[in-house]
């Protein structure tokens, strides 16, 4: 009895996997292709388009995405018009009829969650403003489980040989992911409240779920780099309002933060956001454990 229900176990988490996978997955963003993995296990095949070292503004629609794109069955992406500047082209010019925008198999995570930040006006003149809100919400842990449930629903419809499978692999997940972000939670309690200063505004849900407090951007307004006149205003500012430490991501160019550091003397911290934007981050779990701990301990993330 015992090794039948072991068996059985095996088979709805998929560790008894078909011999060829069922879904081909064209994830744009780390964090979307290892969400995937996690649900798809090896039933699905996943592609990320993007890696951690690369800012996810400023993509070109490569032949290699293209050629990618024509064999996918879905593609993973933020959406929120995040990738409006490479992804329609690469959908267009791939030729699959499957992956084309509102089809079966267009999936956008951004969808699923209640946007912050979603501009009173649209003004070329404020920078790279996105219309629909900002997009990056995988910096919320929570936004990633929200995602996973119409993720695995939205397999299973394309895959109905494997929807069980795809939704006990949900639920192993979710039970494993609450908990993790239980444990980031109570680790990073001593951070609420506290002011910090970002180089970029994509923290938006990081601080929302920490209660971080943001004191100033160190770019003017979104993807626009900061003058030197501007940098002595961060610089005059914080003296005014003192931070505990300056966030980047690890993609970013450390010349502004280190600047803002070296005339305040804050720490200028490194965050991977997603996957694989440092050597800490290697999935899902260890990109949360990785930014908490970078938080916590700046002076290990400089």
């Amino acid at each position: 009895m015992r090794i039948l229900m072991i068996s059985t176990v095996a088979l709805a988490l998929g560790l008894n996997a078909p011999a060829h996978a069922a879904l081909n997955v064209f994830a744009c963003e780390p964090e979307w292709g290892a969400l995937a993995s996690e649900i798809g296990g090896a039933a699905v095949t996943v592609y990320t388009a993007t890696t951690g070292a690369q800012d996810p503004h400023r993509i070109q629609a490569r032949p290699s995405l293209i050629a990618k794109a024509r064999s996918a069955d879905l593609t993973v992406c933020t959406g929120a018009e995040l990738e409006i500047g490479w992804l329609p082209m690469v959908e267009q010019q791939s030729g699959n009829d499957k992956i084309q925008a509102g089809t079966a198999g267009d999936f956008e995570a951004a969808s699923y969650v209640d946007l912050l930040e979603i501009p009173a006006r649209l003004d070329r003149a404020d920078g790279d403003v996105h219309a629909a809100g900002n997009p990056h919400i995988h910096t919320d842990p929570r936004n990633i489980l929200i995602v996973a449930a119409p993720l695995a629903q939205r397999f299973g419809a394309l895959d109905p040989a494997n929807a069980a499978m795809y939704q006990a692999r949900l639920a192993d997940f979710t039970t494993r992911f609450a908990a993790a972000i239980a444990k980031w939670e109570s680790e990073a309690a001593p951070l609420k409240g506290e002011q910090i200063v970002v180089q970029h505004s994509n923290w938006a849900y990081l601080q929302n779920w920490l209660g971080l407090q943001r004191v100033i951007a160190i770019e003017p307004k979104p993807g626009v780099p900061p003058s030197s006149g501007y940098l002595a205003e961060v610089v005059e500012t914080l003296r005014k309002a003192p931070a505990k430490l300056i966030i980047r991501a690890a993609y970013e160019d450390d010349r502004p933060s280190q600047f803002v550091s070296e005339k305040t003397g804050l720490p200028a911290v490194a965050l991977p956001f997603t996957i694989g934007g440092t050597d800490g981050a290697k999935d899902l779990f260890s990109l949360f454990d990785d930014t908490i701990q970078r938080l916590l301990h700046p002076s290990k993330g400089m």
